[in-house]
């Protein structure tokens, strides 16, 4: 059977085994009917009219059914909106401050974390073995995906071939809220093991600001130096923000 084309191709009818019989409440009087109703009108929308014809806080309670099942899941989607703030903060929290929200066990997490790990695999799959030059939004997209709503610094480097062409993204250190220790000559020895010919850098700031500290510019410094020594381009140093990012080439930093 050939896999369907669009949302809309899916039958509603697929889902109806995954909800299980009303099972009775406490003091044996049975759920309300509502509850499994407007799960399957809620998917029934968002099969028809895919992600733009449900809000933020609809979108969650799709993930939450499948986490807690044969409960209104309206509640806990908008105190989880209440307290992170938006839908992508939801997904990227860690698991940690997930569970401080009240009525956040480890099946919530464990659907907000399988999410989370395929929203990366998706934006990673747009950029790696691609031309930065031809792919530089997705790549953007990409780095705000992976970076903007982690509450530590982390740094990252792309590390591009001779026709700048993405072969490898890793990271290379965690840090705090404000630090991350970064070492050139690891950077540049990792470069060579890579036979990569070019650098683009990348670290996050949990502030959401991502004007570039001294210390930013210094290590910048010292890696551009350090890979011009042995024939490898530094092209950019990324800083990822919550809501944007700040290039450093395009500062006139690089």
């Amino acid at each position: 059977m050939c896999p369907p084309r669009h949302f809309s191709d899916i039958q509603p009818s697929l889902f109806a085994g995954d909800e299980a019989p009303v099972r009775p409440a406490p003091d044996g009087r049975p759920l309300p009917s509502y509850i499994r109703d407007h799960r399957r009108r809620l998917r029934d929308r968002f099969l028809t009219g895919g992600a733009d014809a449900v809000p933020d806080y609809e979108l969650l309670e799709l993930l939450l059914f499948r986490a807690i099942p044969r409960q209104d899941m309206k509640p806990l989607a908008r105190r989880l909106l209440e307290h992170f703030g938006d839908f992508n903060a939801v997904v990227s929290a860690p698991p940690a401050r997930l569970r401080d929200v009240d009525g956040v066990g480890e099946a919530v997490v464990t659907e907000l974390k399988i999410v989370e790990a395929a929203a990366h695999r998706l934006a990673r799959s747009r950029v790696l073995q691609r031309q930065v030059v031809t792919s530089w939004e997705a790549l953007l997209d990409y780095c705000q995906t992976a970076m903007a709503h982690r509450d530590t610094e982390q740094f990252r480097v792309l590390f591009l071939d001779r026709k700048n062409v993405l072969i490898a993204d890793e990271p290379q250190a965690r840090g705090t809220v404000d630090h991350v220790p970064v070492y050139p000559r690891e950077v540049v020895k990792r470069a060579l093991e890579l036979n990569a010919s070019a650098l683009i850098l990348v670290h996050n700031h949990p502030s959401g600001d991502p004007t570039p500290s001294g210390a930013d510019i210094e290590m910048t410094e010292q890696i551009r130096l350090a890979a011009e020594a042995l024939g490898i381009t530094l092209h950019d140093h990324l800083v990822i923000g919550r809501s944007r990012e700040l290039s450093f080439r395009a500062e006139g930093l690089l």
